[in-house]
């Protein structure tokens, strides 16, 4: 009971008095928490926006973006074709910088002297902007720039008044070769994205994601960063051998320079295109077109100059660019010129592939058992099909040939012959075989689509399958071109083309290697041979187109060609010449198309055929590929000059013996001359070689056919400058092409 008592008499104790002092306890911090309040009303009524830009000033400067590395491109052999430089933009904070007066003009004078920064323009800034913590007064500066700065800035005495600059990092895509395989590589814009070629094509691999830096007040109001590291982009080693492109760049430059300005004004053709593929594997090991232009400079207007003028839909006027043109374009006008000179001539633009296509139409008909390759066709110059005369390069006609003959002298009526044994079903099905309306998928961004541009088995007919015999009025690319023959020379294997051979990540962990692969079987070995036997004698022969193609110390085979372009008789050709090394077991292909060359008489295929002879005079070497022929003297003073070294094998079986005329003698006792033309009487044999008896022109050089006028090649008896393969009825342009869409040009497609 007394506890109870005790309890609550401590209960009693909560006086009054003390409950006053409680209350008035709770009022002086009501009263204090209410004055509180506002005060932080009146602050950001009166000061609010002050304080808001100074946290996000603060949040700007310490959240700061790590940007990734773009990954390097090399060559096959790890030569840097495209690498990520870093560079610093130099950024000023004002409100630093004029925390004291004193510290302004020492700080001007450091930049104008480091960075050569314009400090009237600075001044303006400041003037106007007394609050901002972020002003870049110079981009990309190198790091030698940058540390001369910073070295200043540390002098106790020259940089004891530097204040309020800082640097921010980033990358700068840089390309040491300049143009070295620009159509191959391409560039990236502002925004460090790829366009065109390798860039674009692999972009996602080339590039990485940023990084970021974060800083932060912890509980004891210190400084605190965490960084999350950027994850650079990875690497590719591309096929591309820079020695064997730049050998062939060496040489469309040097055509250019030659040609420009020749005939008309303007570069030495409108398009001269080259690619070099190893025939077992489509690896790529050069590919160049002409003109070109700096990877580092890619808006520099002097390489527009000489180019084919384009219009507003990207297709040439027939003018050629000049100086003043270039100044009068406006920025929509000079975006499609400069399109026109970024894309890649190698994968986007098609043509009409002209007698290079022969060898797909023999292929063809051997394999499908139309023809055994045994036959002979008599050509009278022309042939009639439909209500067409179509005719051969050959005008007065070739008399009787073989396939093989037809194939070395490049004739027109022989190969409408072995189409029509062949049908035009069959026909079609091949070319879709050999790939010609498909894309071949390489590896670069903006390869042209081309299914409209072939005929299906509905829109065929006999004039369309005679032409398309002999590769006119159908359209391909160079890639497509040269993809399909080596699948004809290498047993029939159509392997997919490719530029990039690996991918590495940023550390160099391999994270592909790129396989060749095989898509399709085109034709048979026998096939296969039999083409190779048949194009062996384009460069061989007597009479083949070829032969002036052949490097010193090399056989080699091939097929010249020759394609009129739309409209016909307007006396511009596509020439060209597909070629492969060594001739009995070819290694690589290379196939070199002149557009337009700037010439009197642009229908002849030497243009083609000696550009291909002097990069194979030093690339074969190169790669490595011995030398199998005698040389004359003239042409080891020619190996000498280059500095090449001559290189052969250990001999091995018995030499071939020739006769007096230089043809090869048979074992048997026959020798293995040109075939004795069946059928043909000698007043026939004597009205074929009428050229020959033609005066030569003073004006050309060619021999002029006092009757017509006519022009023709003083070696060959080829008609030149005007001789259209149909005649005129035939020349009007159909309304629709294969697919029933526009007529197929050989005009290149925008490039997207």
């Amino acid at each position: 009971m007394d506890s109870q008592v005790s309890r609550r008499s401590s209960v009693n104790r909560f006086t009054i008095k003390m409950q006053k002092k409680l209350l008035v306890l709770f009022l002086i911090i009501l009263a204090a928490f209410a004055g509180l309040s506002a005060q932080l009303y009146l602050i950001t009524r009166d000061n609010g926006e002050e304080y808001k830009r100074q946290v996000l000033s603060q949040q700007e400067y310490d959240s700061t973006t790590i940007p990734f590395k773009r990954g390097d491109i090399t060559d096959s052999n790890g030569t840097i074709l495209a690498v990520s430089n870093k560079v610093y933009n130099v950024i000023l904070d004002t409100k630093i910088l004029m925390r004291k007066e004193e510290n302004l003009e020492p700080t001007l004078s450091a930049l104008k002297r480091c960075f050569n920064i314009d400090t009237n323009e600075v001044r303006s800034y400041i003037a106007s902007h007394p609050e901002s913590s972020y002003y870049v007064m110079a981009r990309r500066v190198e790091y030698e720039k940058m540390n001369a700065f910073q070295e200043l800035a540390k002098d106790p005495e020259a940089g004891a008044n530097i204040a309020g600059v800082w640097f921010e990092s980033e990358y700068k895509r840089e390309y040491p070769n300049g143009s070295l395989a620009c159509d191959v590589i391409g560039f990236t814009t502002s925004d460090n994205r790829g366009t065109y070629g390798l860039e674009e094509y692999y972009n996602d691999i080339l590039s990485g994601i940023n990084g970021r830096e974060y800083g932060y007040l912890n509980d004891d109001s210190n400084l605190e960063r965490t960084t999350i590291a950027a994850q650079d982009g990875c690497n590719i080693q591309s096929s591309i051998d820079a020695n064997v492109q730049s050998i062939v760049e060496k040489y469309l430059k040097e055509f250019n320079e030659e040609y420009k300005d020749n005939y008309r004004p303007g570069n030495g053709a409108e398009n001269v295109g080259c690619i070099i593929m190893e025939v077992n594997t489509g690896r790529v090991l050069a590919m160049a077109g002409y003109p070109d232009f700096d990877l580092n400079d890619t808006r520099n207007t002097e390489n527009l100059i000489g180019m084919p003028l384009v219009d507003d839909k990207g297709m040439r006027t027939g003018e050629y660019v000049t100086q003043e043109i270039i100044d009068g374009m406006n920025d929509q006008a000079m975006y499609l010129q400069l399109n026109a000179l970024w894309k890649n001539f190698c994968i986007v633009d098609t043509y009409e592939p002209g007698s290079v296509a022969k060898p797909f139409t023999v292929a063809a008909a051997l394999e499908s058992g139309a023809i055994t390759g045994t036959e002979s066709y008599n050509c009278e110059g022309s042939l009639h099909v439909g209500d067409h005369d179509i005719s051969c390069h050959q005008t007065f006609g070739d008399g009787y040939l073989t396939v093989q003959q037809g194939i070395e002298r490049s004739c027109n009526v022989v190969l409408m012959n072995v189409a029509f044994a062949l049908g035009k079903d069959r026909f079609v099905d091949y070319q879709h075989l050999f790939g010609f309306g498909l894309k071949t998928n390489i590896d670069l961004a903006g390869e042209a689509r081309t299914v409209t541009m072939v005929f299906n088995k509905k829109t065929i007919g006999p004039t369309d399958l005679a032409t398309n015999s002999f590769g006119q009025s159908f359209n391909a690319t160079m890639i497509q071109m040269i993809t399909g023959f080596c699948s004809l020379i290498n047993g029939g294997y159509y392997y997919e083309p490719h530029v990039v051979d690996k991918i590495t990540t940023a550390d160099g962990a391999t994270r592909e290697n790129v396989q060749p692969r095989v898509l399709k079987q085109t034709v048979s070995q026998s096939t296969s041979e039999t083409i190779k036997e048949f194009c062996n004698t384009v460069v061989t022969g007597e009479k083949g187109t070829g032969k002036t193609a052949r490097p010193a110390g090399y056989m080699i085979g091939g097929k010249t060609g020759t394609a009129e372009t739309l409209p016909r008789k307007n006396k511009e050709y596509v020439v060209s010449f597909m070629g492969y090394a060594p001739a009995d077991n070819p290694e690589i292909a290379i196939y070199v198309v002149v557009d337009r060359p700037n010439v009197f008489a642009q229908d002849d295929a030497k243009y083609a055929t000696r550009i291909v002879k002097k990069i194979l005079t030093e690339v074969l070497p190169y790669l490595n590929i011995f030398m199998t022929e005698e040389l004359s003297d003239t042409e080891r003073e020619e190996l000498e000059a280059l500095q090449i070294q001559i290189r052969t094998p250990e001999p091995a079986g018995e030499e071939e013996q020739l006769d007096e005329e230089g043809n090869p003698i048979d074992p048997d006792g026959e020798q293995a001359g040109e075939e004795e033309e069946e059928g043909e009487t000698p007043e026939a044999a004597a009205a074929r070689e009428r050229w020959k008896s033609f005066p030569k022109d003073p004006e050309t050089g060619y021999l002029k056919d006092p009757d017509t006028g006519h022009l023709y090649d003083p070696e060959t008896g080829t008609q030149v400058y005007g001789g259209s393969l149909v005649d005129d009825e035939a020349q009007e342009e159909p309304e629709n092409g294969p697919e029933g869409e526009e007529t197929p040009q050989e005009e290149p497609e925008t490039t997207e």
